[in-house]
């Protein structure tokens, strides 16, 4: 068999593994969320997904998109399996500065000037967008909860979070410090995408386990049902899928 890796835009990549069958080569595509560069030799961080597409007669593979236009511009998203019943448009920013700044110019828009003191996010795929969004509005800080409890972390506190994104349950982590300064605070929690909802509950059970006050909650986009929420703000919906590619 034989391995080839070939990044995509960001800490996204896809593996693609060909295995001879009598008939024809039959690839597989999966995509998987990576700190640095994926090492055959070690299991990957983050969750896997097949992507969603269709095999041709001579086998090859023919991905599954979906075309999202967001804060003006357009973008085609790859489908992605994350069960059987449900696949999902990849929405990412890392890597794509027009897009990181033009998202983060409309999710100001949404926010009242002077109705808050922090914003607030959790690691990675909303980073740049936070940082984009602190630069464009002057704000001096801005808060990151963390994955996993890092040695410069005075005293951290943290929560349990689960995301449609990330297998199994995780850990958010704030370190004291952050923790101080949020506390009596207005904050913003800010995703790159809601889903179903459990980073953001997570986050916010972060933020006021800190003492800090919720008063707003946007995101880029609202995935699924996550569009009919009347307490989040976000720039379009992005609907889920079927496994051939048709919305739900």
């Amino acid at each position: 068999r034989r391995q080839r890796q070939m990044c995509i835009r960001d800490s996204l990549y896809i593996i693609i593994k060909e295995g001879l069958l009598p008939s024809h080569p039959q690839p597989k595509k999966i995509i998987a969320s990576c700190d640095s560069a994926p090492n055959p030799s070690r299991s990957l961080t983050g969750r896997a997904f097949l992507m969603s597409g269709a095999f041709g007669a001579k086998g090859e593979f023919f991905m599954h998109t979906y075309s999202l236009t967001v804060a003006g511009l357009q973008r085609e998203l790859p489908i992605c399996k994350v069960t059987d019943d449900l696949h999902i448009g990849a929405f990412i920013c890392f890597g794509d500065a027009e897009l990181t700044v033009a998202c983060a110019k409309a999710m100001l828009e949404l926010l009242e000037p002077g109705s808050y003191d922090y914003l607030f996010t959790a690691e990675a795929k909303s980073i740049p967008l936070i940082h984009e969004m602190a630069r464009q509005s002057g704000a001096e800080k801005y808060f990151i909860a963390r994955k996993g409890e890092k040695v410069y972390m005075p005293d951290p506190i943290h929560v349990e979070d689960k995301s449609i994104t990330t297998a199994g349950t995780q850990r958010l982590y704030l370190g004291s410090d952050d923790a101080a300064m949020i506390r009596g605070k207005r904050i913003v929690l800010m995703d790159d995408v809601i889903s179903t909802g459990g980073s953001l509950l997570a986050m916010e059970h972060l933020v006021e386990l800190a003492g800090g006050i919720v008063v707003d909650r946007i995101a880029a986009l609202a995935e699924g049902a996550a569009a009919q929420r009347k307490d989040i703000k976000f720039l379009a919906p992005l609907p889920v899928f079927n496994a051939d590619g048709t919305i739900k």
